[in-house]
């Protein structure tokens, strides 16, 4: 079949060239050790108590509870968005994408952030009606129930804990660190309820802890942010590399120069380096990688090396 042929054909000559000969970087593109079974696990357990939550926390007349169960809700979509990044993210780069889809992990990761922002300013919405109009809730079942939410929480973040080199499962362990929160505070409201009456205390701890996982929210839509824009990695001095390069004896100045991460904990470089002698180009760009490796941690790096015209200097 001539298209088969054709597409094996050029599924080769992609692999060809994505290639890594002796001295380039030691990295892949993608995932390949990323397991998916601790997503799996911690979506199904999530999911499951999800349902349950809901339907005593309308029962109860609690927003302590319908919060937590809401953030359960949130928390099954979160964990269901970063397995199936962690999917795409292990597929090798293409010819159509040639970086790899390593930062869809960092998508998921951006889009999880907005939507718990959108959870958290609807708590906080229903929590300022209620202290202006409080309801009725039954103490005992939200104490219950929360109690067990609080059980199958931990677990799942024990379970999450095991995956901390992914920017995208610490966005949904940010997820389920808020519904422990929230069931913490669900046992509180209840039991506070329980034995006093005092119905506000539901509304005020749901505020509180909506201002909790607001913070860590943030957080998480700053650093995703931070890697989809391709900044400079936080642990990276920009201006100091710059100067290193110039250093480097044989190189006259340096420009066009970007430093980005590749996929998290990858970092790459590439720049344009005036120097006196093209002859002498081999021995500086060792010289250069060595450098860069040593003092800076990047190994990724494309240089260009360009003549020094005199005329560049020429004022006139």
């Amino acid at each position: 079949m001539p298209h088969d042929s054709h597409a094996h054909n050029n599924l080769e000559k992609s692999a060809h060239l994505h290639a890594h000969r002796h001295g380039d970087a030691e990295h892949l593109h993608y995932f390949a050790d990323r397991s998916q079974s601790i997503l799996a696990w911690a979506l199904g357990l999530t999911l499951f108590f999800a349902g349950v939550e809901i339907v005593f926390g309308f029962l109860s007349n609690s927003l302590a509870l319908i919060s937590d169960a809401g953030h359960m809700v949130t928390d099954s979509a979160a964990l269901g968005l970063a397995l199936l990044a962690q999917i795409i993210a292990k597929r090798p780069p293409t010819a159509k994408h040639t970086f790899g889809f390593g930062r869809s992990e960092a998508l998921a990761a951006f889009v999880n952030g907005l939507i718990m922002l959108g959870v958290v300013a609807w708590i906080s919405f229903e929590a300022l009606q209620r202290l202006a109009t409080p309801e009725k809730v039954q103490g005992g079942i939200v104490m219950i129930v929360a109690a067990i939410g609080l059980a199958i929480n931990i677990v799942v973040a024990w379970v999450l804990s095991h995956d901390k080199d992914s920017m995208n499962t610490r966005a949904a362990l940010i997820h389920v660190m808020g519904d422990l929160l929230g069931s913490v505070a669900a046992i509180v409201s209840g039991g506070i309820i329980y034995y006093t009456g005092w119905m506000p205390i539901d509304p005020i701890l749901s505020i509180f802890v909506s201002l909790l996982i607001l913070k860590s929210t943030i957080g998480v839509l700053k650093e995703s942010f931070h890697f989809l824009m391709k900044g400079v990695p936080h642990h990276i001095d920009y201006v100091q590399i710059g100067s290193d390069l110039e250093a480097t004896p044989g190189v006259a100045s340096v420009h066009d120069l970007h430093i980005w991460d590749m996929s998290p904990g990858q970092p790459a470089l590439i720049g344009h380096l005036e120097i006196d002698d093209l002859s002498a180009w081999p021995r500086i760009l060792e010289s250069i990688k060595k450098m860069l490796l040593e003092k800076h941690g990047i190994d990724h790096i494309t240089l260009q090396a360009e003549v020094l015209r005199d005329d560049e200097f020429d004022v006139n």
